[in-house]
């Protein structure tokens, strides 16, 4: 069973009906043991850093996500979380990963937020080979610098982490529920770990 993390996050119906699609068997919960016992877990996100750190400190989640043994995906802001710090109002985040979230600054006259499709250049990553340098779809302000742990990187403004992995933690940055059959794929790629 996949459990996706229920929270104040704005994409869960979006997950859920990409899972539906794929004929996953899932629910979405805040119960710490259904998380705990679930096969996978999914951490989805859209929202702004300080008001969901706060909301699930609240509800003791934090400490529940960071404790977990089974396979992990962070997407979007669920990804920034698992970093150390968010400079969207200088956020203490899970500290999964020990990089620091920063917002991007137009070199030229590039718009943030990041909005649409872009291509992700995968290396060592979890993500099916397949997909290399196919598009998929985002919607952020800030980003992840490409680190240690970046599993694909594209570029916007500047190369940043577009997919991370680390253990049993892995993270994207975009939305591979709104990013129609790649995103698909890259869900697949999560749920079919071993």
């Amino acid at each position: 069973m996949i459990a996706v993390i229920k929270y104040n996050a704005g994409n869960i119906r979006s997950v859920a009906f990409a899972l539906e699609r794929l004929n996953i068997d899932f629910v979405i919960t805040d119960n710490h043991e259904e998380i705990k016992k679930a096969d996978k877990v999914i951490f989805p996100g859209v929202g702004e850093a300080s008001t969901t750190m706060d909301y699930l400190k609240a509800c003791k989640l934090d400490k529940v996500i960071k404790d977990l043994k089974q396979p992990v995906l962070g997407i979007c802001l669920g990804m920034q979380l698992m970093c150390a710090h968010s400079e969207e109002n200088n956020t203490p985040c899970l500290g999964i990963f020990y990089e620091s979230v920063k917002l991007f600054i137009p070199k030229n006259k590039e718009k943030v937020p990041h909005m649409g499709w872009n291509s992700l250049s995968l290396s060592n990553s979890w993500i099916d080979s397949s997909i290399q340098e196919q598009f998929v779809y985002f919607v952020h302000s800030y980003y992840v610098p490409v680190n240690s742990h970046s599993a694909a990187i594209t570029n916007y403004i500047q190369p940043f982490s577009s997919a991370m992995k680390k253990d049993n933690f892995y993270a994207v940055q975009f939305h591979p529920e709104k990013s129609a059959a790649v995103g698909e794929k890259v869900l697949l790629s999560f749920l079919n770990l071993s």
